[in-house]
Formats: structure tokens, C-alpha cells, sequence
């Protein structure tokens, strides 16, 4: 975040403590949907250069599970007749390349030959040759870091390119490939739904898969017009939620030139130097002036009149109020005394751990209860914690449109970092107690409060 001038009042001074034993990843295999995945065989679905590997087999079995989708999507939503990969598929292991592996062309074609090398830590699609080559020690790398479905992702992005190489490209390199992630989000729900044959996924495992999706993001800073560009994390993940709730049709029409992106430059040495994160002393006071400023703007749509709440910080223990003390909670709303408290601990590992603007999401969270508990809603069930988390993606999106330029400003990567909290600590149940929501899902639900407002949040509005 960027401070437009120093904040006269820091309520959230916190020590830098890396909260211990913070996951955002869900652990184990994918498991089999409705039927149990068989493998193919490689014969049956040749691969140039690879190798009994897990990386290859999950590869192949997505590939093969994404010619079975495209052949029944294709004619569905382009009208024409589906057209397989003419020029092959080309496996690389980078971190030992067997050059007797590939054909004179390489990885490419006679008019395009490219060395093996070219694909290192790389997956990609050459719309010159109509071949797909990937990296295997990648994949695996991914897989291990992420769970097994992220090899088989990275597959349909590519895949996805292969598509609009038929259909045809944006004009700009970001809506191409956040269009390509969304063709993989449409691939991705029907796998969830349990129509492939050789990949399985089940929806617990989309934490996984997200956060490696924000993982794939561009260099925090690049600039969205850069011809490298893939996008944001929010705008990488935003893409594979469209095409997962709206199918390839929403793909189709709704990735074009004017599409939102959150990608951006630094703007300072400074911001580059240290990330954009403020240090961590500053933030409280920038939240604690942007959060009544923007609740001040939306209570009166709702025919009310907002009121503050404080704003405390504890170290441990929650303090003995109301469902705080009694959950020992870790952010939480405590109407007896009308506090928002926030464990000192739990904003120092988010920020450490993730950035500055994860601070502010984690407050956030606690204030829209607060909000609710206002308006006479419920402040803790899975609805109320949806809606607070949506609140939260509205009050960012304010945040990114300029609505408090003169208290401060989001840097690049900052949109992200909600986003990863919410992955990252959505199952602590001292942050989300009582819900069964998933890490997915509540990116879904501030997702749906950035892109759209306040609309959906639950409030009345």
C-alpha cells in the first residue's frame, strides 16, 4: 500500500511474528470421482520425449481428458468441428535433456524448429507448428507444491491457447492468456463434475489449485500492456472462476479489450525496492480511516446511519468478550463493547508471510461484522462470513479505484494479497469460526465483491 501522507493515528501496531503451521495448500492425492480414472496408455496417446513419470502420466491423462472436452465444447459454443492437435505433443525433463529424445526440429516443426532447451521451466503452445511442449521437471515441481491437478491445469491453459489459435487471438497478450485460464476453469468444473476419465479432482482441492494459479501471476509490477504479460494473481484466478462458474461461453464473449485487469507498475524505486508493503506500523491508521470512510459512503444506500466501531489489537489471548473470548478467536467482532479485535500475532505472520494488504483483509473481515451486527444481520454463519468476506472484496475494489487517494493507495500485488490470505488462513477457525466454507469459495465470494460491488454481499443493498 502506499500512504498519500502519513496516518496521524497506527491502532495496529503489531510485531512481525510469523504465525507457525500456516498452510494454504490441502495435502494428498486427488481422489476418484464417480468412477475410478484409468490411466493412458502411452501408446495410445504418444508424448515425443517422455518418460515413466508422474508429471507425464498426469499430462497425458489430461491431455487425452481435454480431447474429450473440446471435441463435445468445441462444435457446442464455435460451431465448427472440432480440430485436434496436428503437430504433437513434446515432453522436456530441463534438469536433464535427452536430445535423442526429439527429432531434428526439435520441440517445433520444419518451419519453426526450436531446441528442447526452449521449454525450460516453461509450458507452452506454438501456434506456428500446432504443438504443445511442457517441462516436466516443472510440472512436478507444481504438483508437489500444489497438489497433483496443477500439472493437469497448466495443460488446459495450454490446450486453451491451442483453441483460440483456432478461433482466433485478442489482440493483447493479457486478455489471451487470463482467457486461456478461464478455458481452463471451464475444463476444470467438469472435471469437478466427474465427466473426465483419466483425471479426478474434488472440490476441497481447488484451494490447492488457486493458489497456484496466483502463484503463476507475473512479476509483481510488470505492466499489464508488457507483450510478457499473463496478469495479476486476482486477474489469473479471476479468469479460471469465470470459466469455471460461466463455461466456455463466458470465455467466449466476455474476454475482450476492455476487460478489467489489476495488474500494474510500480510507480517509485521504493515500492519496487520493498514490494509496495508500507511497513507494518503505518498500516493500522490507513485502515482504520478507509474502512469508516467507506462504510460511511454505503449506509446511506442502505437508509442508515453508520457508527464507527474501535479497533484493538491483542497479543495471545483474545480478550474476554462476548464469542472472542469464549472461541478464543483470533479476528472477531465483540458487539458487548462494539470493538473489532485482531490478534497482534495473526497480522504479524500475515504480513511476513504475504504482504501488507493482508493486514488490512484481515481486519476487514472483523469490521464487516460489525457492520452486519449494525444492520441487525447475523455475524457468524457461513452467510454472514461470505458476506463480510464480499464486503471486503467491495471495500478493496474502492481501495483500487482511487475512492481514498488522499489517505493512500493500493500497490501492485495488493489485490493478491487478500486474495492469498483468504487461501491461506480461510480454514483457521480462529479467523472463520463456524463455517464450512472453503479457502475457494471465499475467494469467490470477495472476488464477486471486487468485480462487482456491493450488489451481492448480503446486505440489502
Amino acid at each position: 500500500m502506499r500512504h498519500a501522507r502519513r496516518p496521524g493515528l497506527a491502532v495496529l501496531a503489531v510485531g512481525s511474528v510469523l504465525l507457525a503451521g500456516c498452510s494454504g495448500t490441502v495435502a494428498g492425492a486427488a481422489a476418484p470421482g464417480p468412477g475410478v480414472p484409468a490411466d493412458v496408455a502411452a501408446a495410445d496417446f504418444p508424448i515425443t520425449g517422455s518418460a515413466d513419470t508422474e508429471a507425464d502420466r498426469r499430462a497425458r491423462n489430461a491431455l487425452a481428458d481435454l480431447d474429450a472436452f473440446w471435441s463435445e465444447a468445441y462444435p457446442e459454443f464455435f460451431g465448427e468441428e472440432y480440430q485436434p492437435i496436428t503437430g504433437g505433443y513434446f515432453s522436456v525433463d530441463s534438469t536433464a535433456i535427452d536430445e535423442s529424445a526429439y527429432p531434428a526440429t526439435g520441440i517445433g516443426c520444419a518451419e519453426a524448429p526450436e531446441d528442447p532447451e526452449g521449454v525450460a521451466n516453461n509450458a507452452h503452445y506454438d501456434p506456428n507448428c500446432d504443438v504443445v511442449a511442457y517441462d516436466r521437471a516443472l510440472l512436478q515441481q507444481l504438483s508437489e507444491a500444489n497438489g497433483p491437478y496443477l500439472g493437469p491445469a497448466v495443460m488446459a491453459h495450454e490446450i486453451g491457447h491451442a483453441m483460440q489459435g483456432r478461433f482466433g487471438f485478442a489482440d493483447s497478450t493479457i486478455v489471451v492468456e487470463t482467457q486461456a485460464d478461464c478455458l481452463a476453469g471451464a475444463f476444470t468444473r467438469w472435471v469437478v463434475d466427474g465427466n473426465a476419465e483419466h483425471t479426478a479432482l474434488r472440490m476441497s482441492e481447488l484451494d490447492s489449485v488457486v493458489l497456484g494459479f496466483i502463484g503463476l501471476r507475473d512479476p509483481v509490477g510488470l505492466a499489464p500492456d508488457d507483450d510478457r504479460a499473463h496478469g495479476s494473481g486476482f486477474d489469473r484466478l479471476s479468469g479460471f472462476y469465470a470459466g469455471f462458474e460461466g463455461g466456455v461461453g463466458t470465455c467466449r464473449d466476455d474476454f475482450t479489450e476492455d476487460r478489467l485487469f489489476t495488474a500494474t507498475e510500480f510507480l517509485t524505486e521504493d515500492d519496487l525496492d520493498n514490494e509496495g508493503n508500507a511497513p507494518i506500523d503505518e498500516i493500522g491508521g490507513l485502515v482504520e480511516q478507509t474502512l469508516p470512510a467507506f462504510y460511511e459512503s454505503v449506509f446511506p444506500g442502505l437508509g442508515a446511519q453508520f457508527t464507527a466501531p474501535a479497533i484493538e489489537t491483542f497479543e495471545g489471548t483474545a480478550p474476554d468478550c462476548g464469542d472472542m473470548g469464549a472461541e478464543d478467536r483470533d479476528v472477531g467482532y465483540c458487539e458487548a463493547d462494539d470493538t473489532v479485535y485482531v490478534d497482534g500475532e495473526l497480522l504479524g505472520g500475515a504480513y511476513e508471510q504475504i504482504g501488507d494488504f493482508a493486514v488490512a483483509a484481515a481486519v476487514s473481515v472483523g469490521y464487516a461484522q460489525a457492520v452486519r451486527a449494525q444492520l441487525d444481520l447475523p455475524v457468524d454463519d457461513a452467510a454472514a462470513i461470505s458476506s463480510a468476506v464480499c464486503l471486503t472484496g467491495w471495500y478493496t475494489a474502492r481501495f483500487w479505484t482511487g475512492d481514498f487517494e488522499q489517505i493512500g493507495s493500493l500497490s501492485p500485488g495488493d489485490v493478491d494479497e487478500a486474495a492469498v490470505f483468504l487461501l491461506t488462513y480461510g480454514q483457521e477457525d480462529g479467523v472463520f469460526p463456524n463455517t464450512d466454507l472453503s479457502g475457494f469459495e471465499m475467494v469467490d465470494a470477495f472476488r464477486d465483491g471486487f468485480l462487482e460491488g456491493g450488489a451481492g454481499c448480503d446486505i440489502g443493498l
